[in-house]
């Protein structure tokens, strides 16, 4: 006769181990370091220098980093800095991002009011507008006015 089934529980395989496969990045990061954040800044578009970039994430507070710094990035250096194929490597205080980043939510924040309020004030009949952001009340148990 037949061989006997074994339920597949029963079995013993070994599960293969997966792995996950993800590009390598083009731009080497740094290794992290207490209170800086890193980034890449372009000093050359399209095969130009792009000085007023550089200038701007100067005058933000990036500040090129040395290559002696940084011996795992011994890929390219442009006068001592790490640079490759027109990008930069800069770093910044991080409390400097965060003073950033909270000065540009504090500012979107102050348009969107703007703008709701600006909205809000223009009436017209034919176009009713409601803002969305007022309590309604409901009476009743089941919020329809009846106390089924």
């Amino acid at each position: 006769m037949g061989k006997a089934r074994v339920p597949r529980d029963n079995e013993s395989r070994e599960k293969e181990a997966r792995d996950d496969y993800s590009p390598p990045s083009q731009l080497p990061t740094p290794d992290p370091q207490d209170g800086f954040e890193f980034r890449w800044i372009a000093t050359h578009t399209m095969g130009q220098a792009d000085n007023a970039n550089v200038s701007r994430k100067m005058r933000e507070g990036w500040e090129p980093v040395k290559a002696a710094d940084h011996p795992e990035l011994q890929l390219g250096t442009v006068e001592g800095n790490v640079e490759i194929g027109g990008l930069m490597l800069c770093k910044i205080a991080t409390e400097r991002v965060k003073a950033r980043t909270r000065y540009y939510q504090e500012q979107a924040g102050r348009q969107m009011a703007a703008v709701e309020n600006s909205y809000l004030q223009q009436n017209n009949p034919l176009m009713p507008k409601f803002n969305k952001s007022r309590s309604t009340a409901t009476r009743g148990r089941d919020g329809f006015g009846t106390d089924n």
